[in-house]
């Protein structure tokens, strides 16, 4: 595929400034930094526009601030003007180059993919029961702080011909450690890391059945033998050709007597439940409301989201017990039957 150039008009030209201040905004809380921002608007946007144009464009300093969600991260956070609007403005030009290049079996912050579509591609895997006995489960030790910054800058060259994009991009990325968690570009950039090894597994391979999550990785067969060759090779490749580690909890186990941890969802063959610590969370909220004094009505604005987690989950009795201890039927029973755990 060839390597894109002349992409700095389209990222500078006013039309996707302002489209990037507009997504920049959606969703956040730092109204008083909109506010600001909003005051010197047109003034703001031209000096972004000459900093991409005449490559002084400089990354912000981080803010960091850390959360348990359910581990311990560093998040790093940037200021809205310019940092946010710029890594918007070069999204809206770079993210249909990115994914194009992507294997479909990946789906962590990629447009019309998602948590729900890689749950969905497993259960169609899963129905060749015989071609999926076994699983092979693995993740990377601290995949954000770990990616390598000169291999990062080599793939993205491999994409990228544009010498002015290109140089901004390399600011992006030289401008923290690894790749910050929290940065909108990070997203991507991550995929991109990973994406010659996703090629490396299905062409090379010929690994059937491989979904990916970021980090998370989950490959299926009819043979514990095969994934553990698999397993061999994707350890060596890793580490020689990206500098990762592989974390020690990875695993090869029967599908059936374990259940496949994915995606917020236990996956076995005859049904898929809600992982455990995400029930957990559901029901203490639920308790923490109901003791607030909070209706039915106002626990499901608060919780109703969740209903998009059941309807793809065997979990009608957990729907029933919810609705129980929230004393109104806040979530809605179109799950499927199935066991309730």
């Amino acid at each position: 595929m060839h390597r894109e150039d002349n992409l700095m008009a389209k990222i500078a030209s006013m039309e996707n400034l302002e489209l990037a201040a507009q997504k920049a905004r959606l969703g956040k809380k730092c109204i008083s930094a909109i506010r600001r921002f909003d005051k010197h608007k047109e003034e703001n946007l031209l000096a972004l526009q000459d900093w991409f144009r005449t490559g002084t464009y400089k990354t912000s300093d981080y803010t960091t601030f850390v959360i348990n969600d359910p581990k311990e991260r560093t998040i790093m956070r940037l200021p809205f003007f310019p940092d946010r609007i710029a890594h918007h403005a070069l999204m809206n030009v770079l993210e249909p180059i990115f994914v194009k290049r992507l294997i479909p079996q990946t789906y962590a912050c990629i447009r019309g993919r998602g948590i729900h579509a890689g749950v969905k591609a497993i259960k169609r895997a899963l129905k060749n029961k015989s071609g999926t006995r076994y699983c092979l489960k693995l993740d990377i030790r601290h995949y954000y702080p770990s990616i390598k910054h000169e291999i990062m800058k080599a793939k993205v060259a491999k994409i990228i011909k544009d010498p002015r994009t290109l140089a901004i991009l390399n600011e992006i990325i030289d401008s923290a450690d690894g790749l910050p968690i929290g940065n909108y570009l990070s997203q991507y950039l991550s995929n991109v890391y990973l994406n010659d090894f996703d090629h490396w597994v299905k062409e090379v391979l010929r690994v059937k059945y491989y979904f990916r999550y970021v980090d998370d990785m989950v490959f299926l067969s009819d043979s514990k033998e095969e994934l553990w060759a698999i397993f061999k090779k994707i350890q060596e490749y890793l580490g020689v050709e990206l500098e990762l580690e592989i974390k020690d909890n990875y695993q090869v186990f029967p599908v059936d007597s374990r259940g496949i941890d994915f995606l917020g969802y236990v996956f076995r063959h005859t049904h898929t439940l809600i992982r455990k610590r995400l029930k957990k969370n559901i029901q203490k909220k639920i308790t923490t409301f109901v003791a607030q004094g909070l209706s039915a009505k106002e626990i499901h604005k608060k919780v109703g989201s969740y209903q998009g987690w059941f309807n793809y989950a065997n979990c009608i009795h957990l729907i029933q017990t919810l609705n129980n201890k929230a004393n109104g039927n806040i979530f809605k029973s179109k799950a499927r039957k199935g066991r309730a755990v």
